[in-house]
């Protein structure tokens, strides 16, 4: 068995086995390829969904003269080809009404006085600009000034949402810190791993929201109802990916993660509400945690938690999915105990 000069034994000559392995320069040449892979995998992620937002089948009221609601559309269709889809409404109540339930996201009135452009800027400051635009295009095709009301307005505090879009990254690394540091601290205790996500959870929900509402001023809503949907937003990633731990190792973690960040979060449309992203994907992000989550924080912070119901059967489909994967994760080791036990 040789040995270098300061007696270390060389790993080819190991009890005379040469080495198998991969050599030093194939195995470099394969972390950065793959390091490559996964920074040009982001970049698709997160830039592709953004450079193809916009107005996609947004959905307006309308009320008015019939004459007047057929313009609008007409004029609609010609100017912005498949950005919006009318709704007819009775009056202008009920255009308001639909836009505080989440039914649309603006509403165009006409009146013997003239055109008004109703928008909401808590439901996405995109969308609400592009309210503006449209305000002012209609104004210099009439010739007559078009006025835009915020029915739902953001705080004062920060009127661009700066804070509620900044959420997405606290949601989801909320969820996996969480689920790295259990499994590593209660490596044989599932029932353990489960409360600490759930106790996090809770203290990371009411500590993020005060930061959000008491703190930044970015939203105004009831506190309780608010941090409740941050709760289960964080519990429902930490939940999933400490299920997909315990059952498939590190690569389960792996594989949670990479849901989370590269998939989940750019598709998650916090900063502009998922009818801002693209046809499909927007849809598809809200099927996931963040973009779930995301949508019962907007609704219960400025919209009295109306349009949150198929988001919060969602979160709760994902958190049973996670606790689900740890039961079985639980009966397995209890299994594994038990076997041991036997066999003694």
């Amino acid at each position: 068995m040789s040995t270098s000069d300061t007696g270390t034994l060389h790993p080819q000559t190991v009890r005379g086995q040469p080495e198998t392995g991969p050599s030093d320069p194939v195995k470099l040449i394969a972390v950065v390829l793959g390091l490559t892979v996964v920074i040009t995998v982001m970049l698709l992620a997160f830039a592709l969904p953004a450079v193809h937002s916009g107005p996609h089948d947004l959905r307006l009221g309308v009320a008015g003269p019939d004459v007047a609601v057929a313009q609008i559309d007409t004029a609609l269709a010609a100017g912005h080809p498949g950005a919006f889809v009318t709704e007819r409404y009775p009056d202008s109540g009920a255009v308001r009404t639909a836009i505080e339930q989440r039914e649309v996201v603006g509403g165009i009135l006409a009146t013997p006085e003239g055109m008004t452009v109703l928008s909401a800027g808590a439901g996405g400051a995109p969308i609400a600009q592009t309210m503006n635009g449209l305000a002012a295009g209609m104004s210099k095709a009439t010739g007559q000034p078009v006025p835009v009301v915020d029915v739902v307005p953001l705080t004062a505090d920060d009127p661009a949402g700066a804070g509620l879009g900044a959420l997405a990254l606290p949601l989801v690394f909320g969820g996996m810190i969480p689920a790295l540091v259990l499994v590593r601290l209660f490596p044989h205790s599932v029932t353990r791993r489960v409360a600490g996500a759930v106790l996090f959870a809770a203290s990371a929900g009411l500590v993020l929201t005060a930061i959000l509402q008491f703190g930044l001023g970015s939203v105004d809503g009831n506190y309780w109802t608010t941090a409740g949907a941050v709760v289960l937003g964080i519990a429902a990633i930490s939940l999933t990916i400490l299920g997909l731990e315990s059952v498939l190792g590190t690569a389960g973690f792996a594989l949670g993660a990479v849901i989370m960040v590269f998939l989940a979060n750019p598709l998650s449309g916090l900063a502009t509400t998922g009818a801002w992203l693209p046809s499909g994907w927007g849809a598809f992000g809200q099927l996931l945690p963040p973009g779930a989550a995301g949508t019962v924080v907007r609704s219960t912070a400025f919209f009295a938690g109306h349009g949150a119901g198929a988001a919060l059967l969602v979160l709760t489909c994902w958190i049973l999915f996670g606790l689900g994967l740890c039961l079985v994760s639980g009966m397995r080791e209890r299994r594994a105990r038990e076997e041991l036990v036997a066999a003694v």
